[in-house]
């Protein structure tokens, strides 16, 4: 038999594990390029003649449902609160490939974005509580402990392929980890009134849907359905629905429900059906072999590829169009409250991250990954100091109203500088190409 020709030559194994990662790069790359432009038209209209109208509009009041199922928020209420649960609910998805089949999927391999994202979230809320220890403010310090992955990201791919990609895991990783402690904080701080019935109902219908799993019930209607009555549970209860969002990503298979073996048994039968047949009855064959080998490809890769693109390009930029709309004023800008989420951002998260990453190395607990050096990562810190997404949303959880707009002053100030300051430093850091 004649050799295939060479451009038809089926995917290196390396090519075929690297594949979904460097499409979560291009996706996130291309959101970060969005999300920024949301959010240059969102500062436009607040510091523009429109700015009451622009305010008016996010203030629409949206009702769904009726009695005790009554729901009536404003528009921006609805976009932090559901929208915001779809976008967790992705993040969910993400944790639980690192964990199962992704990059701290090995227990070794762990321990340096974990110690790279304590550090980073601890000593940036500790920068902020030293300057604003007391008053309603306080609730303020979980701000500057997240990072936007969109807009690092999308400053990596601006340096292409001098960016080792050992570099672009860590970070990947480590954002992955500042997700969970963001959602942690989420749940534990910034809940409250919780009635404990209504939660209760959350967590039965949790585990109804683990049992719909183990039964092998496939209707996507039927989880969906489902999962609304754990978001709305999980808000009518007193904690932000967020985190069910979350907590449903971590719920969905993470592995294959067919075995190699299977796959390989299922293609060679299905390939001589095919040969076999002929016209309309060969194309019926073909869609069903397609339709089988979905079964592949496990449920959580499956919905993360689904529904990635709409968050990237459609959840996030509506978020920042929502909430990116500060109007700046001298007060705004040196206030204390914006200055210090600023300062937590710009040299609160570099500092805690290599500190958490030379503590790990100390104890030999890890070593650099490959290709790496102390500049790398001290520019890669830097870069994580863009807060923007997360930051943006506990601000507007922590923060009073009457603060709430210095808070996300603070949060665009930090953002900004970090995105120049870590660009800069990693410009410097990276190899130059011959």
């Amino acid at each position: 038999m004649a050799a295939a020709p060479r451009d038809r030559l089926p995917p290196a194994p390396i090519d075929r594990i690297a594949r979904p990662f460097q499409e979560f790069l291009h996706v996130e790359a291309s959101s970060g390029i969005v999300l920024g432009a949301c959010t240059l038209i969102a500062l436009a209209f607040a510091n523009s003649p429109w700015a009451p109208h622009w305010e008016a509009f996010w203030n629409t009041r949206l009702t769904i449902g009726a009695g005790a199922l009554l729901l009536d928020y404003p528009l921006w209420y609805w976009i932090n609160d559901a929208l915001m649960a779809v976008f967790f609910f992705v993040v969910g998805l993400e944790i639980k490939r690192e964990l199962v089949v992704g990059e701290l999927r090995e227990p070794s391999s762990r321990v340096l974005p974990v110690a790279a994202a304590i550090g980073g979230a601890v000593i940036p809320a500790a920068i902020y509580l030293f300057f604003q220890h007391d008053g309603p403010a306080a609730r303020g310090w979980g701000v500057p402990m997240a990072t936007d992955i969109a807009f690092v990201v999308g400053i990596l791919a601006l340096f292409g392929s001098r960016v080792p990609s050992a570099l672009k895991i860590f970070i990947l990783s480590l954002a992955i980890v500042d997700d969970l402690l963001a959602v942690s904080v989420i749940a534990i701080f910034y809940s409250s009134g919780a009635d404990a019935v209504l939660l209760g109902g959350a967590a039965g219908g949790m585990f109804l849907m683990w049992i719909l799993q183990r039964l092998g019930v496939r209707s996507l209607g039927v989880y969906a359905l489902l999962g609304g009555a754990i978001w709305l549970l999980t808000l009518k209860g007193g904690v932000h629905p967020t985190v069910a969002g979350v907590a449903l990503g971590l719920l969905a298979p993470a592995r294959s429900l067919l075995k190699p073996e299977q796959v390989a048994q299922a293609l060679e039968r299905a390939r001589e059906s095919i040969l076999a047949a002929q016209g309309k009855a060969q194309a019926e064959l073909v869609a069903q072999t397609s339709e089988t080998l979905q079964e592949a490809v496990s449920p959580a890769r499956r919905l993360e590829h689904a529904l990635h693109p709409w968050v990237a390009f459609g959840i996030m930029p509506v978020f920042a169009l929502a909430n990116a709309g500060v109007r700046f004023s001298p007060d705004a800008i040196t206030s204390p409250i914006a200055l210090a989420i600023a300062f937590a951002l710009v040299a609160g998260k570099p500092l805690g991250i290599l500190a958490g990453v030379w503590l790990a190395l100390r104890l030999g607990l890890a070593r650099l990954p490959t290709d790496v050096n102390w500049k790398m990562l001290s520019a890669a810190g830097v870069l994580s100091g863009i807060g923007f997404t997360m930051a943006l949303f506990i601000a507007s959880l922590g923060l009073p109203p009457d603060n709430l707009a210095h808070g996300k002053t603070g949060v665009l100030i930090g953002s900004v500088v970090a995105a120049a300051f870590g660009s800069f430093l990693l410009a410097r850091a990276l190899p130059r190409h011959e």
